[in-house]
């Protein structure tokens, strides 16, 4: 993907630091994870809004998306946080896609020849899909003590995961349907690596490719098309100026539709 020059230079002139949520102690205590100062532009930008709207980046990145008219706005149905805490907390993150594909035993697909954790890029949001209603985990702990040493900044987990405990005592962040115990050998194996994925629900058509940006905190995931990225970036910085003005007029008595009228439009 090619930035524009305007874009990269208001990026990189911004100075942006380290982005550390587990930078304070009070939140090291309570087990949060850190996201690196990455080198990708749209990383760095995204990372910013994590920093000046705790609870909201996601919500952000779904508005712009929303107004460039991409469905649902990015949003992945049905992906909620599990550690470091049940949706609770600060804890976001924000990366490109590294994709698992998982299919069934008797797909005709060969077997991944080698185990996908070995090759996750650093900074990236691991992205593991398996077909629906599959009762068996898909992800667990060592996956993440690997993911982590690589420098992951996240797993998203379109099924079970298991071994919560331990994802926890990592402060590793953890986005996924629900939990089990069973290992996935009996019934899945790994197809492909960095390929599209559909989202497995039936609420959505919704494809995740390798690259796409993922954000997730505790509203939620969503995808980032890579090639509306710079598109929604100025979206964002509007939207977020405009409800912070609301934000303060609506306080001091303003009515939400008069203070919408007023910053929105």
């Amino acid at each position: 993907m090619r930035f524009s020059t305007q874009l990269r230079s208001q990026l990189f002139r911004s100075g942006l630091p380290p982005i550390s949520i587990a930078s304070t102690p009070r939140l090291v205590n309570r087990g949060f994870t850190q996201m690196a100062e990455s080198q990708d532009p749209i990383v760095r930008a995204l990372q910013k809004y994590t920093t000046l709207r705790l609870l909201a980046v996601r919500c952000d990145v779904s508005d712009a998306l929303c107004k460039l008219n991409y469905r649902n706005g990015g949003f992945l149905s049905g992906l909620t946080m599990w550690s470091p805490l049940r949706q609770d907390g600060p804890t976001k993150i924000v990366g490109p896609a590294y994709t698992v594909k998982y299919v069934p035993l008797a797909d005709p697909a060969p077997r991944y020849p080698t185990h996908y954790i070995d090759q996750v890029p650093k900074g990236a949001v691991v992205f593991v899909s398996c077909p629906q209603k599959t009762p068996n985990a898909v992800y667990g702990g060592l996956m993440s003590t690997r993911a982590r040493a690589l420098g992951a900044v996240g797993s998203v987990i379109d099924g079970r995961f298991r071994d919560v405990q331990e994802q926890r005592d990592l402060a590793y962040p953890i986005f996924a349907r629900d939990v089990g115990t069973a290992p996935p050998a009996e019934l899945l194996k790994v197809a492909a690596v960095d390929v599209p994925v559909k989202l497995q629900t039936d609420e959505q058509d919704m494809e995740i490719r390798p690259g796409d940006y993922l954000i997730a905190d505790v509203n939620g995931v969503v995808v980032l098309p890579v090639e509306l990225a710079e598109e929604a970036l100025p979206l964002m910085q509007k939207q977020v100026e405009a409800d912070e003005k609301m934000a303060v007029e609506i306080k001091k008595g303003m009515s939400f539709v008069e203070a919408s009228k007023k910053f929105r439009l």
